[in-house]
């Protein structure tokens, strides 16, 4: 029987709701949607560079956490508020990701928590 673990680390924002950072069933891990919140201040960093990138350390801190790392990510999805921005997405995206990237979604969203401008969750498969 496959039991579920919750992974958590200071090094991403604390929960904001009733959810986990992740939660790792067998060989896959689900990390939850991130915002640009700063962990150290859980206050929102300022624009649209800002937030993805602070996205993209905020997921890597929970997948690291998860003992993994983007290279067993499989699965990304982005939510953004103006899918103008999606063209700033691909390229920090590239200061996160090597080939073979993961697969990806974009949707356009009306709004998103704090105000934020861009989210993000996927999953990863790792083995031990």
């Amino acid at each position: 029987m496959l039991r579920k673990k919750i992974i958590q680390t200071p090094d991403a924002p604390a929960a904001i709701g009733t959810y986990s950072q992740a939660v790792r069933v067998g060989e896959t891990v689900y990390l939850s949607g991130q915002i640009g919140l700063d962990p150290s201040t859980m206050q929102m960093v300022e624009g649209i560079e800002a937030q993805i990138h602070r996205v993209f350390r905020n997921l890597r801190a929970v997948s690291s956490a998860a003992d993994s790392s983007f290279d067993d990510l499989v699965k990304l999805n982005v939510y953004l508020t103006d899918l103008g921005h999606f063209a700033k997405v691909n390229e920090i995206m590239a200061d996160y990701f090597r080939q073979p990237y993961p697969a990806r979604a974009a949707v356009g969203v009306a709004a998103l928590p704090r105000g934020a401008l861009v989210e993000m969750d996927g999953v990863l498969v790792v083995q031990d």
